[in-house]
């Protein structure tokens, strides 16, 4: 299955099969006409893909490879020096390739580097968890996190190509597998009624993995479509971060220790329904029928958080403009819309 951004000279095709990290060497031969590459990838990843994905590159390009600890807490500037001095240590030139072999936090981190290495060099992305294939490796957004907040400083950096490989999900743990279910949700929400009832009829990750490979499909179109339309974030894209406000608050307030991003973003699409009903600005039985998915596919509604706790979070959040909160609300499941709305939009006595 073969899909392309159209992004005109920033556009790139994104495939999605099972078995094609098998075939990768092929694909990237067709995109990159340097002479090395250098694999970024995590500790977990590498030990189970890493040389299967060298050995195929081997015979077209002089390979390296830089592993990092896995976890959040790698996707920060203290990691970036070991990062540039490996792909000088290389001698990686502007017609050379970064590839990010791993989930969101390794293709967040090597597309920034990617994007400020000698200005800029080619990359690619092969995702690994359900999340980073879902949403996090189309788009072209590349960050780091400040201990301030996620994502604050990063660039719009789109990827030569994207490689999505379904069955590579089957090594997951059950957690990782969890969490890329919180943004499959999402999607469902903002933009494909039809995918949120098929997640209703399922019911369990079990019944819904034989149509795994078609569900990522979906949300992988929506993004491209969302992206060609407003590929920096000013507006459509907006639609994307439903719950996020939240998440971030939450991830940020507990050092990225407790709940994972899924997680996060999975009590912040609850939270904000349910308030946003109370206000009159989402249809009735929404927040219930998008609490009884998060339960049914494990994932919380709740984090014991007050939000007077995640109001510092939010005030440095990205999508602030004009010093108002950008919050996703949903009409309905399945249409959504920014909603300018000042702090005082949250009790701060209310926990989420």
């Amino acid at each position: 299955m073969k899909m392309t951004v159209d992004l005109k000279e920033k556009s790139y095709p994104i495939y999605i099969e099972k078995g094609i990290l098998s075939r990768a060497g092929a694909y990237i031969k067709e995109i990159c006409h340097g002479k090395k590459v250098m694999i970024i990838s995590d500790d977990n990843v590498y030990a189970l893909y890493g040389e299967k994905l060298k050995s195929q590159l081997s015979n077209i390009y002089e390979c390296h490879e830089t592993v990092i600890p896995h976890g959040e807490s790698s996707k920060s500037f203290a990691i970036l020096p070991e990062l540039y001095d490996s792909l000088l240590k290389a001698q990686i030139s502007r017609t050379d390739l970064i590839i990010a072999l791993g989930g969101g936090v390794v293709g967040d981190l090597a597309g920034f580097v990617a994007a400020t290495f000698l200005r800029g060099i080619k990359f690619v992305q092969i995702p690994t968890s359900l999340l980073a294939q879902v949403d996090s490796s189309v788009g072209g957004k590349v960050a780091v996190d400040l201990p301030q907040g996620k994502n604050l400083v990063g660039a719009f950096y789109q990827p030569k190509l994207v490689l999505i490989d379904p069955d590579v999900l089957d090594t997951l743990p059950a957690r990782y597998v969890t969490d890329g279910m919180g943004e499959v949700i999402k999607y469902g929400c903002i933009k494909d009624e039809a995918l949120f009832e098929k997640l209703e009829s399922c019911g369990s990750f079990e019944k819904l993995k034989p149509e795994l490979t078609e569900v990522i499909a979906a949300c992988v179109d929506c993004k491209r479509r969302v992206v060609e339309e407003d590929e920096f974030d000013t507006g459509e894209r907006l639609l994307l971060n439903f719950g996020h406000t939240l998440a971030h608050a939450i991830e940020q307030y507990c050092h990225y220790e407790r709940e994972s991003h899924g997680e996060a973003v999975a009590v912040g699409m609850y939270q904000i329904s349910k308030i946003a009903e109370e206000k009159g600005l989402t249809q009735k039985g929404s927040a219930a029928r998008i609490g009884k998915v998060l339960e049914n596919y494990g994932l919380p509604k709740t984090s014991g958080l007050l939000l007077g706790e995640l109001t510092a979070a939010m005030k440095l959040d990205k999508k602030n403009l004009d010093s108002k909160l950008k919050l996703v609300l949903l009409r309905e499941i399945g249409t959504s819309y920014a909603y300018p709305a000042e702090l005082d939009f949250f009790d701060e006595d209310r926990e989420v």
